[in-house]
């Protein structure tokens, strides 16, 4: 289950880092990103990964005001937003059943 988490949050930061590529992201170091989403938003970590280029992924959210933030660290310590937004929820979803070709 947390190997399906990480592959699923590592393959959404690939998606938005390519796509938000030509915008300049919101970076600052890594304990200024973290404890302003815990201070502004009330968000702790959820999930953490390394994606490409041995950077950090993680996925920061609220139980109570539901909101989410992805932020990518690199090596050298620096905080990026990658994306944010609201209505999140924590899954815990079963494989799809493939014994049944049909």
């Amino acid at each position: 289950m947390l190997a399906r988490t990480f592959t699923t949050v590592a393959l959404l930061a690939a998606v938005l880092t390519q796509a938000a590529a030509a915008q300049p992201r919101p970076c600052a170091p890594r304990d200024t990103v973290v404890a302003r989403l815990a201070e502004g938003y009330g968000e702790s970590r959820r999930s953490i990964g390394i994606g490409a280029n041995n950077q950090v992924v993680e996925v920061f959210a609220s139980d109570a005001s539901g909101t989410w933030t992805i932020t990518v660290t690199s090596p050298s310590g620096m905080t990026c937003l990658v994306a944010s937004g609201q209505a999140y929820e924590s899954l815990a979803e079963g494989l799809p059943d493939t014994s049944d070709p049909a």
